[in-house]
């Protein structure tokens, strides 16, 4: 193997979904001032969707990630559920079991992801007949530049939408919503307003203000729920609230420059670019496992954080990038929601599973014993970066061992050639079976 020739990872493997950044940053928008024109369009409930036609599910409640054991109990965690579900009651992150509770008939699927990722291919060769900028915001959603229709009649735009969504029926069997606006920030808002298969195109202001106006700031991108209550104690509640307002109010909150950016985009004013996707790095890096079948083997919950750390190690050399703090979650079994979580560092910046295995297990394990001795079972896993920098960055205390580098990628060489579980260490045989709400981890 040429050390010189860049491998392919595949770096949306094992990834239920993969969202990369979560806001206009200043360093993704055009420099220049020229008015451009968004299309947002959102598969709706995608994984649902696409097992409702492959098995002519149309009507019935169906919850992705779930499945039920030989006696009938449901377990598993809801990834995703289909309007008829979501009607019902049936949301994402609810567990299985609640969720028949809610709906006893409720139908259980495994996540096939390999079956989503070629059907998002195909909707994406799609897309790119209809403009030369397409973006992949994640697997279900996507952006695109159309500023060669924004000077055309309303009517021309309305025909192009229907165009569009009319032929992503015909080749896949599958409906979208869209939203048009003049932003970025504008079309993903509107997309969201005439869920499932509808189309809202925003090109006047009295089309934002009717439609968008009265949407509160916390629905915007990048203002979470803290964010939104420091805007509600200086009066700012909805997105007509942040026109009236002005910058002035951001800046004092956020601070100068980044107020400036919130106020710029809660108010439709980003000039945001249409990204390829080799821009795409996530801000961190992260992998999060559940048990069917939960444990009190402290050897089992050791393959599981092994093979945790391996994922998201391989997914940081995919994406030349490198981490030195970390944090590592353990979940409990237990009527409510609950685990402990801490964090570590590595020696220096790494993405070798080594020295993170060397630095996470014994604090790790300390954790296990401690809970399994108190009475309590296991029920997942998870591991993530907590900050990350680009991996050709030299340090001055630290450096990893040559010989483990070129360890690492002669696997990545052979897993990314022959499958993704063609070479791995040998203490994830240990990790807990059964099934899980992902059919290639089952």
């Amino acid at each position: 193997m040429d050390p010189r020739t860049p491998m392919i990872y595949d770096l949306e493997q094992d990834v239920h979904r993969i969202t990369l950044y979560s806001t206009v940053a200043r360093e993704h928008q055009h420099r220049d001032l020229r008015n451009r024109l968004y299309l947002h369009l959102d598969m709706n409930c995608f994984y649902a969707q696409v097992e409702q036609r492959a098995y002519n599910l149309y009507g019935f409640p169906l919850a992705m990630g779930g499945w039920r054991k030989p006696d009938g109990t449901a377990r598993g965690i809801v990834a995703t559920a289909s309007y008829e579900a979501r009607r019902l009651g049936i949301k994402t992150a609810m567990s299985a079991f609640e969720a028949t509770q809610i709906c006893p008939y409720v139908v259980f699927m495994q996540i096939d992801y390999d079956k989503y990722k070629a059907i998002g291919q195909q909707v994406r060769t799609i897309l790119d007949q209809f403009s030369p900028e397409v973006e992949k915001y994640s697997m279900d959603e996507y952006f695109m530049d159309v500023t060669f229709l924004r000077k055309r009649p309303r009517s021309v735009i309305e025909t192009y939408v229907q165009q569009l969504k009319h032929e992503l029926y015909r080749q896949t069997g599958l409906v979208a919503s869209v939203g048009v606006a003049g932003s970025k920030t504008y079309s993903k808002l509107a997309s969201d307003l005439r869920k499932p298969n509808g189309a809202i195109i925003l090109l006047t202001p009295d089309d934002i203000a009717e439609y968008l106006f009265p949407l509160p700031v916390k629905e915007v991108w990048g203002i979470g729920s803290r964010r939104y209550c420091r805007l509600q104690e200086w009066g700012i509640q909805t997105i007509s609230d942040a026109h009236k307002a002005g910058p002035g109010p951001f800046r004092k909150i956020f601070g100068q420059m980044q107020g400036q950016l919130f106020y710029e985009i809660i108010t439709g004013r980003d000039r945001a670019k249409i990204l390829a996707n080799d821009h795409h790095i996530p801000d961190e890096v992260s992998y999060m496992h559940t048990f069917s079948n939960w444990t009190s083997d402290p050897e089992q919950v050791r393959g599981e954080l092994i093979k945790a750390v391996r994922k998201v190690c391989y997914r940081l050399r995919g994406y030349h990038r490198k981490a030195m703090q970390w944090a590592c979650h353990i979940r409990f079994q237990e009527a409510e929601w609950d685990g402990t979580t801490f964090t570590f560092q590595t020696p220096g910046y790494t993405n070798l599973d080594d020295y993170v295995l060397q630095a996470a297990i014994p604090s790790a394990m300390n954790l296990v014993t401690r809970a399994l001795r108190n009475g309590r079972t296991i029920r997942g896993v998870g591991f993530h970066t907590i900050e990350m920098r680009y991996h050709d960055q030299t340090e001055l205390f630290f450096a990893e061992e040559e010989r483990m580098r070129g360890l690492y990628q002669a696997t990545d060489f052979l897993n990314n050639l022959y499958g993704a579980d063609t070479v791995q260490k040998a203490a994830i045989r240990t990790s807990v079976l059964g099934k899980t709400h992902f059919v290639n981890r089952s």
